[in-house]
């Protein structure tokens, strides 16, 4: 059983790894991250504040890859164009996207303050 929790573990991880591989849009998020990570030490950010980036870059992140999931699925299911498919994509785009927005407020809200001090 424990043997099992591992390895969905590494499972995890290697989705991960594989999703950085292909997706330039991940990349993006990942060196946003590390960006995020290097102000939040740099202004000395609150434990609230990390809270709320952790949960910002964790959403961008989650949705960023369940994207790439749907895109995966659906291309292995409707190689041709097909309207329903394309929805699909479109919405999990939408995730994204809505994600990155709310992730940007989270992040002009805790460091523009700290800038412009």
């Amino acid at each position: 059983m424990l043997r099992k929790r591992i390895a969905s573990f590494g499972h995890a991880f290697r989705g991960v790894g594989s999703a950085l591989r292909s997706e330039v849009h991940l990349r993006f998020h990942a060196l946003a991250t590390v960006v995020v990570v290097g102000l939040g030490f740099y202004f000395d950010i609150t434990r609230t504040e990390w809270a709320l980036v952790a949960a910002a870059v964790g959403s961008v992140w989650s949705a960023e890859l369940v994207n790439t999931a749907v895109e995966a699925v659906v291309d292995l299911l409707s190689p041709d164009y097909h309207p329903l498919a394309g929805k699909a994509k479109d919405v999990a785009a939408a995730a994204v996207l809505l994600a990155a927005l709310g992730a940007l407020v989270v992040g002009l809200l805790i460091f523009v303050p700290r800038m412009l001090a």
